[in-house]
């Protein structure tokens, strides 16, 4: 399942006019070459719309040189859930649970955790299948991740990142599973080894960003010596 949009890039306003009208109102205008939250802009009414695709269009011609944009339907306060995925060339690809990534900050992930404190066992299997589903229909063979939105009970496909991400960790400590090795033997030829109903999960998994900014000048990106850290402690 995907978030009602339309089917490929919009070039002019009245093409963008006319599928915001179908789609309903607020819309989200999202780059068509690449993520990241750069060309991206929500559209509350109709009026917004056109300094909206001029802005959004700019952006994603100086972030991918490509200032093609697609619409779709806004979802208000959804969450982002991601499914971790090995698949090998011999037929197997699993899931690995999921990870909840909805605390950000434009649009970039801050806190990652597992298993997500708003999925139920059935909509975790529900996302699950769905994932390899997906991957099996390309003929997918590495790690990989499927980026959901979840809204309620309802979760949309976003996006494929065919590889290792940072917060591949989280998914490593509930599961046990070393998934930098298993990627290596994966793409050395080897089987996984292991099918879905060997993959249980135990316990609970947090990974936080660290940000380098300074917070007493606008938040402004300060990179440098990292010169003392104080870390979490006490019980618990």
């Amino acid at each position: 399942p995907v978030v009602p949009g339309t089917p490929g890039a919009i070039r002019d306003l009245d093409e963008a006019r006319q599928a915001a009208a179908a789609i309903g109102f607020p819309v989200l205008l999202k780059a068509a070459a690449g993520g990241g939250g750069k060309g991206m802009r929500v559209v509350e009414e109709p009026g917004g719309l056109e300094g909206a695709l001029k802005t959004a269009r700019s952006e994603a011609r100086s972030a991918f040189g490509d200032d093609a944009v697609f619409i779709e339907k806004y979802l208000a306060r959804p969450r982002h859930v991601e499914i971790q995925l090995m698949a090998d060339a011999h037929g197997t690809c699993v899931w690995l649970g999921e990870r909840e990534c909805s605390v950000q900050r434009r649009h970039q992930k801050i806190i990652e955790e597992s298993p997500s404190p708003a999925v139920t066992p059935d909509l975790r299997r529900q996302m699950g299948q769905a994932a390899v589903r997906m991957a099996q229909a390309v003929g997918y063979t590495n790690a990989g991740t499927a980026e959901f939105l979840l809204d309620g009970a309802a979760f949309y496909f976003l996006e494929v990142n065919t590889r290792l991400q940072v917060e591949h960790p989280v998914t490593e400590m509930v599961t046990g599973r070393d998934l930098v090795h298993d990627q290596l033997r994966v793409a050395a030829g080897d089987p996984l080894g292991y099918g879905q109903d060997d993959v249980e999960t135990r316990g609970h998994a947090i990974e936080v960003r660290v940000y380098a900014e300074d917070p007493d000048n606008s938040f402004f990106p300060s990179p440098g010596r990292i010169e003392f850290v104080d870390g979490p402690s006490g019980p618990g």
